[in-house]
């Protein structure tokens, strides 16, 4: 009998099938687990797989032990989207409140998983929906306000819960607008408690009559969405809101598939400028955009951090202050345990990538690092630095910048011996910030790709520091790469978000062709737009890229294939 069951799936089934994992809380109540069958149906119609996430214990001291925080952890690697569930009232404490009502029905254990869950896949970027208590979770786990006791018995409905008891009122161009076309629509309704403040992570996107918020979305261009009704119960009007879900969810598990397989090199951070600060790059520094948390969230195999020397005023030993930066990431990668080290070249980059380590690649923000001296450049390439930007913002002794004061007219005499020197030892000559005249004569110079590590497109945001059309093609003819940047200056006027810097993408992919375009962030020197504000959100750009259409192999060239590319080929000369 068994064997004539189990046929199906032995001989029916494909065994490759690739369906998104969805987490569902659960609640918790004596000895046992309990979830609504429901949950897992709808998850089921919409095409994603249910997997229940039970609240894991904690000790004595009210934290979670190391076995089950390791447990919580894989979890979270494992699933692609969450779904926090309805159930027990939030305990006041959370948010700094005594409770004041006796219609308070508490669960800490409970409370404690699911506010730490939250925070946890929030960091991660994992897509989740908040139904009911679910959507509370998501308030007071993210700076939001939950009031303990709305005292208004018609959103706590006498009516079956397969049916509607009232009507919510959708706000124009919100997810849930486009997710039902509809700016009304009905609800159940099964609750006393209510956020009545969604915090600067959600907006409101729905109402009911009395003004109650019945629904939020995230404000920072995540993928985050809370209901205050039970859409389980509700069978096909319902489902829109698993299918969101599951959809985003797949959309997830395909980015973090595509991050397994490529390699991921962000070509400009400026992170070593808050050294003096005594920042710590090893755990969560919320002082800068980049550290080994906010890499592994989003996923990035290699970070270009540079030495950036100011022009005025300058260190007054520039070449010795070039040093100690990279002495002090050696010190952090020496005090990683292996997590991250640095490397100088391609197969340094990949050989760390296979192992599961991170890399820093060294470069330098302003020739005048060299101090006018040719062999320093060998010195430097000693220390791993594969590229130099020429300037920064004013002239130098090696060319005209961006804010010339007209000293050169392009690359001086120094800077000719400057570029040919660099192209004999491998380093790749970067014009970001240099001047139009500079930028020609060094193209027309170098022996090797030209690289602009972050820059974007003049047609869009008329910037001196951004490239026009011509020098683009010009650019990508000598097989150089152009790496857009997420300094808001350079991608347009007033409020800027990850939508420009995807239309400077496509811009710049429809002159240059997708073989000479990537990604130079410029994080923690003033880079970062909503969508897209620090290392660990970097995996929206992927998800982007799946969303609009680009092919797998045009994703890795983005993301890191291009910039490994001329990398070889300057170190091969």
């Amino acid at each position: 009998m068994l064997d004539k069951f189990l046929e199906p799936v032995y001989n029916g089934c494909r065994e490759t099938a690739d369906k998104p994992v969805i987490g569902i809380t659960t609640n918790a109540g004596g000895e046992d687990f309990s979830l609504r069958q429901r949950y897992c149906e709808q998850v089921e119609r919409a095409g994603g797989v249910p997997v229940l996430l039970p609240p894991m214990t904690f000790t004595e001291d009210k934290r979670l032990s190391e076995q089950d925080a390791e447990i919580l952890l894989s979890q979270l690697a494992v699933v692609d989207g969450i779904i926090f569930s309805g159930g027990a009232d939030h305990n006041p404490l959370w948010i700094g409140e005594e409770p004041w009502t006796d219609t308070l029905s508490l669960n800490e254990i409970r409370d404690r998983h699911e506010l730490t869950l939250c925070r946890l896949a929030y960091n991660r970027h994992i897509p989740m929906l908040g139904i009911c208590r679910g959507m509370q979770t998501l308030a007071v786990a993210l700076g939001g306000h939950v009031l303990q006791d709305i005292a208004l018995p018609e959103h706590n409905q006498t009516k079956p819960k397969t049916e509607t008891s009232h009507s919510v009122t959708l706000e124009k161009g919100s997810l849930l607008h486009k997710l039902y076309n509809a700016e009304r629509i009905d609800v159940n309704s099964f609750h006393h408690q209510a956020v009545d403040r969604c915090g600067g992570k959600f907006r409101p996107t729905a109402k009911a009559c009395d003004g109650t918020i019945e629904a939020m979305e995230s404000a920072e261009h995540r993928q985050i969405l809370g209901v205050q009704w039970h859409p389980e119960q509700l069978a096909g009007n319902g489902l829109p809101l698993f299918q969101w879900i599951v959809g985003e969810a797949a959309l997830f598990r395909k980015a973090k598939s595509l991050h397994r397989s490529m390699v991921t090199i962000d070509s400009h951070c400026d992170t070593p400028m808050f050294f003096p600060q005594n920042v710590d790059f090893l755990t969560r520094d919320s002082r800068i955009l980049y550290d080994l948390h906010k890499m592994d969230e989003g996923m990035i195999d290699a970070v270009q951090m540079v030495c950036y020397l100011p022009q005025n005023p300058a260190p007054q030993n520039p070449k010795a202050f070039a040093d100690s930066i990279f002495d002090k990431i050696e010190t952090i990668c020496s005090k990683s345990g292996g997590r991250i080290a640095v490397a100088g070249t391609p197969e340094e980059i990949l050989r760390n990538k296979h192992r599961g380590v991170h890399s820093i690649v060294p470069g330098i923000e302003n020739g005048i690092a060299l101090e006018h001296n040719l062999g320093n450049i060998s010195h430097f390439r000693r220390r791993g630095v594969t590229y130099i930007t020429l300037c920064h913002n004013g002239d130098n002794d090696i060319c005209d910048s961006a804010r010339t004061t007209e000293t050169h007219g392009g690359l001086s005499p120094f800077g000719r011996e400057v570029v040919r020197e660099m192209n004999r030892q491998g380093i790749l000559v970067d014009l970001s910030h240099a001047h139009e005249r500079s930028f020609w004569d060094a193209l027309e110079l170098s022996s090797s790709p030209i690289v602009c590590s972050h820059s974007n497109c003049r047609a869009l945001c008329d910037h001196p520091r951004n490239l026009h059309d011509s020098q683009m093609r010009a650019l990508a003819e000598r097989g150089g790469v152009m790496q857009l940047t997420l300094y808001h200056g350079f991608l347009g006027e007033g409020d800027v978000s990850i939508d420009d810097f995807f239309s400077h993408l496509a811009h710049a992919t429809d002159i240059m062709g997708i073989e000479h375009v990537g990604i130079g962030t410029d994080f923690d020197g003033d880079g970062g737009v909503p969508g897209l504000s620090d290392a660990s959100e970097l995996v929206h750009i992927t998800e982007r890229m799946v969303r609009l259409g680009f092919s797998d192999s045009d994703i890795a060239k983005v993301w890191g294939g291009n910039w490994l590319r001329v990398m070889r080929q300057a170190q091969q000369q």
